[in-house]
């Protein structure tokens, strides 16, 4: 994992908009809206307030008054994934939707106007990880980065990275940095030479119950204390914490089981 930040840098700052293809915003579907409030609030140090509701109830989550990801809740009559949504800054989200479409992918969902703040839509790739478009209007996307609780990351966790980099290569326009090697299947898309996600080719290690999905890593303050209060808040250890070339990292999963990592910056 690169060391990559948003459009306007470190230590806090706030963002302008987004160059068309970075990922903008990370969004979580889940069934109790309450209660994964609770359990990010307490871990992140996140407040809420109400957010458009052209998918159901939805809440944004801030940090010092700016807004660092969205929370909406699951329909109980659709049975969805729980799970975090990177989503893609698009100039315009019906080009967007509809190249992912001529390009192998699926639209699910919109484009759809989400009130004022922008317009949406929900794709999948062609091995099926699901991503969010997004056309900025009031809502620029994520307002701060570089402090704990704000994404820091984004990473697709699939088969094989050549066939889908393709993909995001055709319908966002990133230029591909091989860093993998015979036993390490890993790519990292760049935009304007700088990093903005990664692809990792698990084969046949990628899990089971998820198959390919995006993994948003969240920044904190100190991996193990936060692992700590993952558990103590009833979420659960997917890899325990463990130096990395680009700090120290662990997997979990809140206690409806949404996956996401935790990253704290080498000392």
């Amino acid at each position: 994992m690169p060391e990559a930040r948003g459009p306007a840098g470190l230590n806090g700052e706030a963002h302008t908009r987004y160059a068309p293809g970075t990922p903008c915003w990370v969004s979580l579907m889940a069934h109790g809206l309450t209660a994964t409030q609770e359990f990010y609030g307490e871990l992140f140090g996140w407040e809420f307030r109400p957010g458009p509701q052209q998918l159901g109830p939805y809440a944004r989550a801030l940090l010092d008054g700016r807004e660092v990801a969205g929370i909406g809740q699951l329909p109980p009559d659709r049975h969805l994934p729980v799970a975090w949504t990177p989503y893609l800054a698009s100039d315009d989200a019906d080009t967007t939707a509809e190249t992912v479409r001529l390009s192998g992918g699926t639209i699910g969902v919109g484009p759809l106007d989400a009130g004022e703040a922008g317009r949406l839509a929900i794709g999948s790739d062609p091995a099926g990880a699901v991503f969010g478009i997004w056309q900025a209007a009031d809502h620029l996307g994520t307002d701060i980065t570089g402090v704990h609780g704000t994404p820091a990351w984004n990473e697709l966790l699939t088969f094989e990275s050549a066939g889908v980099v393709k993909f995001y290569e055709t319908v966002f326009g990133y230029r591909r940095e091989t860093a993998g090697s015979e036993d390490f299947d890993y790519v990292t898309l760049h935009l304007a030479d700088r990093p903005v996600a990664g692809v990792h080719g698990l084969g046949d290690a990628l899990p089971r119950d998820r198959g390919p999905h995006w993994m948003t890593y969240f920044e904190v303050g100190d991996t193990d204390e936060a692992v700590a209060r993952v558990v103590g808040l009833g979420g659960q250890v997917l890899a325990p914490a463990h130096d990395s070339a680009h700090g120290r990292v662990a997997t979990v999963a809140d206690p409806e089981g949404a996956r996401f990592a935790l990253i704290q910056e080498p000392r």
